[in-house]
């Protein structure tokens, strides 16, 4: 019995850790989560191997004889056994909740002097703004190595989930509600950050480019990123950039348009807006305008409405969405 529960544990073992079941950590909170993970695993295995031992012994040492049609003799139970069959597994169970309540709270501890991000989605995109740096708005996610960052979040519309699969926290983002989260990055690199609840047509485009950098180069990123939105102490600061702002805010994911490289399928073709605006009875400009501002206004035929958000005009400051139709229109 003890060999095949043996051989059981051996297999199982090198189940578990043949395969790299999880993204390599790249935050302090993930080492924490892994930790979780491997202690249920291990639990998991001896379990299991105690648990295949006994079956596979009881189906050889007991089995029926050929032949044998007498029934079998009268067993009333054997109370040693019921307890520790009872005990162990509660025993087991309160232990993983102990470890996973304690990494729970250490996970959600900033400490003293965390970064504040706040951080606002959208069907189909993310945006970040920095308070302790300026309060500028950035659409890429840059963070600082080894620093505990705060992210307080917000919806502008559905439930979003904001998820870093390297870095292993996750938190949905609710409209009209605030939710907070707590990373503290531990490798270099460039990340990818995911929406995980589904929340439309365009839930799977849903994703931001994340990276983190020694903290000289956050700095000094974050000292660029202030003096470009409030235009280096002058007046006006610099134009939108409607390239950037078709990329971030995830048009491209639903829509075709080939000067942005774009060949999304869940909206209308965008290379064909003055056409549309024929069809519609409206100038371009007006019509493009009114497209990202109302976008039931006008359903280009075989498209439902309810499809693209229509937050972008709380969203979009009315510059950026001037930005957008010049874009669009080729006049940029």
């Amino acid at each position: 019995m003890v060999g095949i529960g043996l051989v059981a544990g051996l297999i199982t073992t090198l189940v578990a850790v043949g395969f790299e079941w999880l993204p390599k950590s790249a935050s302090e909170q993930q080492d924490r989560i892994e930790f979780v993970y491997w202690f249920a695993t291990i639990i998991c295995i001896v379990i299991f191997s105690v648990v295949a031992g006994w079956l596979v012994y009881a189906i050889y040492a007991f089995r029926v004889k050929p032949g044998d049609d007498t029934d079998g003799p009268p067993i009333h139970g054997h109370s040693g056994l019921e307890v520790a069959w009872t005990a162990i597994p509660a025993v087991l169970v309160i232990a993983i909740g102990v470890v996973t309540a304690v990494v729970l709270s250490r996970n959600a501890d900033a400490g003293p002097n965390p970064l504040h991000i706040k951080v606002f989605a959208q069907q189909f995109a993310w945006r970040f703004q920095y308070p302790d740096n300026g309060g500028f708005t950035s659409n890429e996610l840059v963070m600082p190595l080894d620093r505990a960052i705060k992210f307080e979040m917000t919806s502008a519309d559905v439930i979003h989930s904001f998820w870093i699969p390297e870095m292993g926290q996750k938190q949905d983002l609710l409209p009209g509600v605030q939710t907070s989260i707590v990373v503290t990055p531990t490798r270099l690199g460039s990340y990818t950050l995911v929406c995980t609840e589904l929340c439309g047509a365009g839930h799977a485009t849903m994703r931001g480019p994340a990276r983190v950098v020694e903290t000289a180069a956050y700095t000094e990123w974050a000292k660029k990123q202030h003096e470009a939105s409030s235009g280096g102490g002058g007046a006006g600061g610099a134009a939108p950039d409607g390239a950037k702002l078709f990329a971030a805010n995830g048009c491209g994911g639903c829509h075709t348009f080939k000067p942005a490289g774009s060949d999304g399928q869940v909206g209308p073709d965008l290379d064909t807006l003055a056409d549309a605006a024929k069809a519609a009875g409206a100038s371009p400009e007006e019509f493009v305008k009114q497209s990202i501002a109302d976008p039931n206004a006008y359903l280009a035929p075989g498209y439902q409405g309810g499809v693209m958000p229509g937050t972008f005009a709380k969203t979009l400051k009315p510059e950026e969405i001037d930005a957008l139709v010049q874009y669009l229109l080729g006049k940029e």
